[in-house]
């Protein structure tokens, strides 16, 4: 990877489930676009589409933006064929293309009746992406990969990886198994309120759904955490350190410890009380921007 790559990456960028078009109405549609123009403006340098997008959710995302760095977060191979995956890529502006980016991941097998065989099955998907018309090469693409085989993976047939519901020591093992060279983008989710007990609440609410999923558990596992510490949506343990709980400073502070740890690129996922993280929490998009200030 280049030091242009890292740069288009930016070091801190927006990580939201919200940017999803293709589930909303028109109005819905422009208040995204309107979103994601003012997240460029504050300087964030990547914009990733989370909660399984569609190729034509990042295809709106990169027609709404003139510079920042957008990139699905993460990609469902079960739900989308390769083959039309590069073929939808291909529509995009040819000036815009270079600055998007395919996360791609293998999802959870509650959630995929065909789930099987998860390392092979990317294998083939990749392979598949190589052999397009045009194709879409492993400069542009990034893998959640969270053990040691996925990232080993990511390193060798992509940009890197892109780890979901990871601990800054998680992020230190994945840099030592990428090597120096490898992209890595994990995703931290952030709660903005000084109330410990209350942010904690809010943490919970949206860390209970993932710990009924055996890939992010057994992960958690590996990193020396009890399965007493999934009980009751997370223990405080389990919760301060997956999450950036409090103001603007104490969030860049935890977003400084991942950065330390050998990330490359944090992607900030805002939690809100009102929103469950759904929403568009442009009030604290901005107050994150002033905070991080010319770090982004």
């Amino acid at each position: 990877m280049t030091s242009e790559t890292r740069e288009a990456f930016g070091r801190v960028g927006i990580w939201s489930s919200a940017l999803h078009g293709s589930r909303t109405d028109d109005a819905g549609g422009r208040a995204i676009a309107e979103a994601v123009a003012e997240l460029e403006d504050l300087g964030y340098g990547t914009l990733w589409i989370g909660g399984s997008p569609s190729p034509d959710d990042a295809a709106a995302i990169v027609a709404a933006t003139r510079k920042a760095t957008v990139a699905t977060g993460i990609l469902s191979i079960w739900d989308h064929p390769a083959q039309d995956v590069a073929a939808r890529i291909a529509e995009i502006d040819a000036q815009a293309r270079g600055r998007f980016v395919l996360g791609l991941g293998v999802s959870h097998g509650p959630m995929v009746p065909q789930y099987a065989k998860p390392y092979s099955a990317m294998v083939a998907y990749l392979d598949a992406l190589d052999a397009a018309t045009p194709p879409v090469g492993s400069g542009h693409r990034v893998l959640a990969a969270l053990g040691p085989k996925m990232l080993r993976l990511a390193a060798d047939r992509a940009l890197g990886a892109h780890p979901y519901l990871v601990t800054a020591e998680h992020t230190a093992e994945a840099r030592e198994a990428l090597g120096p060279d490898a992209l890595l983008a994990p995703e931290l989710s952030v709660v903005l309120d000084t109330d410990p007990d209350r942010a904690r609440t809010t943490a919970r609410t949206m860390l209970g759904r993932y710990l009924q999923l055996p890939n992010y558990t057994d992960n958690l596992l590996r990193l020396g955490f009890l399965e007493s510490d999934f009980e009751g949506g997370g223990s405080v343990r389990l919760l301060d350190s997956l999450f950036a709980l409090g103001d603007a400073e104490q969030v860049k502070a935890r977003t400084q410890q991942y950065l330390d740890a050998g990330a490359d690129h944090v992607a900030l996922q805002v939690l809100t009380a009102d929103e469950g993280g759904a929403g568009l929490p442009r009030a604290e998009w901005r107050e994150l921007a002033e905070a991080f200030g010319d770090a982004l």
